[in-house]
């Protein structure tokens, strides 16, 4: 399933020819760091609920013009927080498969895959991933840099957000200015969006999901 699911979404991604700029030469680049994407599905297939509770609920993976959403059944499991991923020492759902999977190789650590999976995209200068957990169901975004030649037309709600985080704004500010009872889904939907083409800058960028965290426009 790996391996299947690594060909699948290397067929779909969109390769482009860049120039190294520590070596000079051409490279040819992939929408999205493979390793990373690697590590994404790798995660979901260990770490997923194989339980009763999640029959015929398949790992989903959808592929977007500017964007990869990994869909895993099962929340986050235990007592790590999606703030924490990659800096504590996760419970382990399925720890025999874990074990498993690090005596095959097919792992190295199993504490080592968001840490890489972040490290990935930042040398590919992507956004750093998203990471979220719902109720019944842990979800991992990777987005390209297809928004970044050239800033989109954008509608008057997105104006009207631009000119309102003129002052930092807060995930609650936001979601209150737009009328939404979501923060998740506001960030999601209107934030996220401003951001990826440089209309919004995070005040924390390097921690995504902070609750510290504001938006603010130039």
């Amino acid at each position: 399933m790996l391996d299947t699911t690594i060909s699948f979404v290397r067929r779909n991604m969109r390769t482009k020819t860049i120039i190294n700029p520590e070596t000079g030469k051409r490279e040819d680049r992939t929408d999205y760091p493979i390793t990373a994407i690697r590590e994404a599905i790798l995660n979901a297939l260990v770490h997923r609920d194989y339980s009763i509770h999640t029959e015929g609920m398949p790992i989903q993976v959808m592929m977007f013009d500017d964007r990869i959403e990994i869909h895993n059944p099962g929340g986050i499991y235990g007592r790590i927080k999606v703030d924490q991923l990659g800096k504590v020492q996760p419970d382990t759902r399925n720890p025999v498969l874990a074990t498993a999977m690090e005596v095959l190789g097919v792992t190295e650590n199993r504490y080592s895959g968001i840490p890489t999976i972040i490290r990935e995209m930042r040398k590919y200068e992507l956004p750093a991933p998203v990471f979220e957990d719902l109720r019944g169901q842990f979800t991992a975004i990777f987005y390209n840099d297809g928004n970044k030649s050239a800033k989109k037309e954008i509608d008057n709600t997105a104006k009207d957000l631009i000119e309102f985080c003129k002052t930092p704004r807060t995930r609650k500010e936001i979601a209150d200015y737009l009328g939404l009872a979501s923060m998740s889904y506001a960030i999601k939907a209107h934030v996220i969006p401003l951001v990826e083409t440089g209309y919004l800058k995070m005040s924390i960028p390097d921690k995504p999901r902070s609750h510290k965290q504001t938006y603010f426009s130039e």
